[in-house]
């Protein structure tokens, strides 16, 4: 990785430039569109209050259409052309997939992508400073609740046929291997289509207690709407699967739905964070809703800022990555990061949320009906 120095690009004596690609149009439009807004209102807080450091930040956002050429031009443009200091809100493994090796390449950080996938974790991408909780820890919290608390065990996977859909299979089939099982039916469809209706008669025909579902909301809400016309399984998704949309596209049927979560539920103002986000976001857009997305986004331009804090005035991209690496704690308003050696990822939390019938998300300690803060 090259070394970073004073003079990096993207910091000038006013201020401090960042890039993000991700979908912004399209089947996973709404999340890019999310984490651009959480990004957008953690730096108009900090923006608000002089800067860091004396320097505004700014972010430049590039539509990817969540497709990895999209993304890879993209990567180049903001680095070679635009001279960002750093990515941040990447949205998507696939995308990802491409973007953060050349960053990496680059010396340009890579931080808080919007994916929980295993090869962003690999300690060889010096730049990448993920945030969130893997796949593979959301399905093994799936598998067990599942299996603990409902004793089910006829598990299907539907899953997008890319990398992204690959890992969180990979994570399923892992989580399942460790209590002696397999999937009882898998399939999966094309990435930005809704064209799911041949996997849900291959897994309507497994007859499956559960369905765990690795998928943005639009094919992940019309699977559910085919599978319940032969079927009546428990639908489990990930948190990628962008929570707010999904329940606005199920309406009425959210009964039987769970997804996991990442970061805690946006709605309760009791959670410093979440107060704290609350304010920011009303801040930045009076109109705009809470949600699980622009919550990590917001999370994500947080943990950018406190990157920026350490450096002071001196900052570079190399102080940049090991004051965020190096950091024994990172404490954003009690949402609690950590890093070390060969660790990448600030936070293991996962949470079980249920969509109630008024489209609002509760977090549930199990599956057997006992709900949480």
């Amino acid at each position: 990785m090259p070394e970073g120095r004073p003079g990096d690009p993207g910091i000038s004596d006013g201020h401090v430039l960042f890039g993000q690609s991700a979908a912004f149009t399209g089947p996973a439009g709404g999340l890019g569109n999310a984490m651009r807004l959480g990004i957008q209102a953690a730096f108009h807080e900090a923006n608000r209050d002089g800067g860091v450091h004396g320097r505004t930040l700014e972010l430049e956002a590039l539509n990817d259409s969540y497709e990895a050429d999209f993304a890879l031009s993209n990567t180049h443009n903001l680095i070679e052309k635009s001279g960002v200091f750093g990515l941040v809100g990447a949205v998507g493994t696939p995308t990802s997939r491409v973007a953060a090796p050349v960053a990496d390449a680059a010396g340009v950080p890579f931080i808080a992508p919007f994916t929980g996938a295993e090869l962003l974790r690999d300690p060889e991408l010096e730049t990448v400073i993920n945030l969130r909780a893997s796949y593979y820890q959301e399905t093994e919290e799936m598998v067990a609740r599942l299996t603990e608390d409902l004793g089910i065990t006829r598990i299907a996977v539907f899953y997008q046929d890319d990398s992204f859909g690959q890992n969180g299979l990979e994570g399923t089939r892992l989580a399942l291997q460790r209590r002696n099982l397999e999937p009882v039916a898998l399939w999966h469809y094309p990435r930005n289509t809704i064209a799911v209706k041949a996997a849900t008669l291959k897994i309507a025909q497994a007859d499956p207690e559960a369905v765990i579902m690795i998928g943005s909301y639009a094919p992940v809400a019309r699977a559910i709407e085919l599978l319940r016309r032969d079927v009546d399984p428990i639908f489990m998704a990930v948190s990628f699967v962008g929570s707010s949309a999904l329940a606005e596209e199920l309406g009425d049927e959210t009964e039987g739905v769970y997804v996991t979560q990442v970061v805690p539920l946006p709605y309760d103002a009791n959670i410093p964070v979440v107060a704290r986000y609350h304010a920011a976001l009303a801040e930045y857009d009076s109109e705009a809703e809470p949600g699980f997305i622009s919550l990590e986004g917001y999370l994500a331009g947080r943990l950018a800022i406190a990157g920026l804090e350490v450096c002071g005035r001196e900052l570079s991209r190399q102080c940049f990555l090991n004051a965020l690496r190096d950091a024994s704690l990172i404490d954003i308003d009690g949402m609690r990061l950590k890093y070390g050696p060969g660790d990448n990822q600030g936070s293991d939390a996962v949470f079980l949320t249920a969509i109630g019938a008024d489209g609002q998300y509760r977090q549930m300690q199990n599956l057997g009906g006992d709900s949480g803060g």
